[in-house]
């Protein structure tokens, strides 16, 4: 299960990765679980923190932004499957402070004769996640990059 920080507790999500939207790399609450910040710590163990990131380019914008996202989801949903039996995963980034965002590069390419765009995405900073399996919080974890 992902969670997101909200005010003063942690409430679940899913994913809203959608390059038409504002905010592409988006999580929206489905309300089906809910706890205080206090309890996260008391219930969990902290296990490891990810920092997910994702590339793509190509002709075509839109496909080539919702290609970044689709693999940005594949990581998170591989992630999602390492948790134990019990565990969570927790979005660490914060909303209005190191949320992340993806970032375009456009350049002209000369093809059969012709000018084109090409495309290149890249998200900036990475999302960083952490994951979680019950018991008590007192150990520490590890920092990977993915």
């Amino acid at each position: 299960m992902l969670f997101k920080r909200y005010g003063t507790s942690y409430q679940s999500v899913e994913m809203d990765f959608d390059a038409k939207a504002l905010n592409d790399i988006g999580f929206r609450r489905d309300r089906q679980r809910s706890m205080p910040l206090d309890d996260l710590g008391a219930q969990y163990h902290a296990i490891e923190t990810v920092e997910l990131t994702a590339e793509a380019e190509g002709v075509v914008q839109y496909e080539t932004k919702q290609t970044l996202l689709d693999r940005l989801r594949e990581k998170l949903l591989a992630l999602q499957e390492r948790a134990p039996e019990g565990g969570i995963l927790v979005v660490e980034n914060e909303s209005g402070h190191d949320y992340p965002k993806t970032r375009q590069a456009t350049r002209n390419v000369v093809k059969e004769g012709e000018n084109r765009l090409y495309f290149e995405y890249t998200m900036a900073p990475p999302l960083r996640v952490t994951l979680y399996r019950p018991g008590d919080g007192s150990e520490t974890h590890d920092s990977k990059e993915v």
